[in-house]
């Protein structure tokens, strides 16, 4: 499925400086690679829903609670401008 010139020549893509054992030894790992990903193919998973992970994942994160700040005049004084009650930025997007 894949010989040792294809081997070399990805390795050349990748910047890698292979010797010919070593695009030998690859040829032989990647070859029993792709031939594991063929009976694998010949698997039926019409029924198998698609996922990204084996184990299901949940989200451990505290959800966020808003509160105002206490100290808001310090916070508004430190800032390089202000108007009134809150932070004046540099406007960024076009009128158009």
């Amino acid at each position: 499925m894949i010989d040792q010139e294809q081997v070399h020549k990805v390795a050349n893509l990748a910047r890698l400086e292979l010797t010919s054992q070593e695009e030998k030894q690859f040829t032989t790992q990647l070859g029993s690679i792709l031939d594991y990903i063929e009976q694998l193919n010949e698997l039926d998973v019409s029924n198998v829903l698609p996922t990204t992970r084996a184990i299901d994942v949940s989200n451990i994160t505290r959800e966020d609670e808003l509160q105002p700040y206490p100290d808001r005049e310090s916070i508004l004084n430190s800032a390089p401008e202000q108007e009134g009650e809150f932070f004046k930025v540099p406007k960024i997007l076009n009128a158009e």
